[in-house]
């Protein structure tokens, strides 16, 4: 498949793929001589938790590589921020129109706590409870998840979701949720107003913006129901002198870097694989399923030797295998940026420039349990475990498999 093909269809991707199981779909494809896959994806997902990849027959990372991880780039705990300050024209203008701005409520839980989530197109996306949706007085529709108690709302920039980035305001979904119920009503309304911005790329005799609506979200947000939350934010930006360290100075503001862990695992037995056979032939190669199972095993270091007096796990690894002298795990902990990820994705597409034993490597990437939204801004339901993650193989011939969870009350990924 060639390169341009790739990214169209990583955009485009059917709910029907050579390989779809119940909680996981599954992509065969081809990276050919360019690596330009990755945008598409990171663009439907908008913040991640862990990133981890395992090559096997290595030792030492590359310099590349070792520096890209090394280089993951910080991120900020800001604690009790009022959300209105992250609707104000002064943080649009210093953050969300010079980078790809991100969000996220620290320590909520999707299917109890009311959480908000600022994307890196601006849109600001709110899950609120009944009674909190109510006191702001702002509108939305239902959520897609139906229960007979109402006791959650989720408000996304479409009728709390503020498009931030587009000079416009769309008061986008106002999602409902209960307790593992979900849902009642809730009515659609899209605004769109102009913000009043002082910038190079605004002319001069432009119109007067009318910003009453805007005023309204702001003054909801900040008098009628202030909504103060713990926050973590980080900020994707080129030559930009702004620091978030200093605008918000006047809060309880902490920068943190991700945690790294690295381990050189020896004879870890592998399941053969065969690129063109996602499903795997009896006695020759495995599934896609199966590695996903035996990589989850492998990166929460289990053992896997089914011995008869384990009390913990009898799972091994999937038949056939083979057992590969050395293996490099490396586990990225934090707030981590799509931006990253994909420079990652690229350098481990150039990691069989030069011939190399491994026959294949992979990079698993998880979203955060608890975010309001899943993949391309979709409302992100949440059962048992709230999946939301996705995982690339890159084969040795170039060829790659993608697999992307399929959460219990989620819509399959694009």
């Amino acid at each position: 498949m060639e390169t341009g093909l790739i990214a169209e269809k990583l955009s485009t991707l059917p709910a029907c793929c050579p390989m779809c199981t119940q909680d996981t779909l599954c992509y065969f494809g081809s990276f050919g001589e360019k690596f330009a896959v990755m945008a598409p994806l990171a663009s439907t997902t908008k913040s991640f938790n862990r990133v981890s990849f395992l090559i096997p027959e290595c030792g030492i990372l590359s310099k590349e590589l070792k520096n890209l991880v090394m280089e993951t780039g910080s991120y900020y705990f800001v604690k009790n921020l009022p959300v209105h300050e992250l609707i104000t024209q002064e943080f649009i203008n210093t953050f969300v129109k010079k980078g790809s701005c991100y969000a996220l409520t620290y320590n909520t839980n999707i299917d109890e706590d009311n959480t908000v989530a600022l994307l890196p197109n601006g849109k600001l996306i709110l899950s609120l409870d009944k009674d909190t949706y109510e006191e702001t007085g702002l509108q939305g529709h239902p959520s897609q998840y139906f229960g007979r108690k109402i006791m959650k709302f989720t408000s996304d920039s479409r009728d709390s979701r503020l498009d931030l980035r587009e000079d416009k305001i769309k008061l986008l979904y106002l999602f409902l949720f209960s307790c593992r119920l979900h849902l009642i009503k809730v009515i659609e309304l899209e605004w769109s107003i102009r913000y009043l911005c002082f910038g190079s790329n605004i002319q001069s005799n432009e119109p007067k913006p009318d910003s009453k609506k805007y005023e309204r979200i702001l003054w909801s947000f900040k008098e009628k129901k202030p909504l103060k939350f713990d926050f973590l934010l980080t900020w994707h930006h080129t030559g930009v002198e702004e620091s978030m360290m200093s605008y918000f100075c006047n809060y309880q503001i902490h920068e943190h870097q991700p945690k790294i862990a690295v381990s050189t695992v020896t004879d870890l037995q592998c399941p053969v694989l065969q690129s063109s056979e996602l499903r795997g032939e009896p006695e020759v190669s495995c599934s896609a399923g199966e590695l996903l199972d035996w990589l989850g095993a492998v990166f929460c270091n289990a053992k896997l030797n089914n011995e008869p007096n384990s009390f913990i796990s009898t799972y091994c690894c999937p038949q056939p295998s083979t057992v590969v002298a050395k293996a490099y795990l490396c586990t990225i902990t934090g707030f981590i940026l799509p931006e990253k990820i994909c420079l990652l994705l690229e350098q481990l597409c150039h990691y069989f420039d030069e011939p190399k034993l491994a026959p294949w490597v992979t990079l698993s990437v998880q979203g955060f349990a608890d975010s309001p939204v899943s993949w391309r801004e979709n409302e992100h339901g949440f059962r048992k475990g709230g999946e939301h993650l996705y995982n690339f193989v890159i084969f040795n011939n170039q060829d790659y498999w993608l697999q992307m969870a399929v959460g219990a009350n989620d819509d399959c990924p694009p």
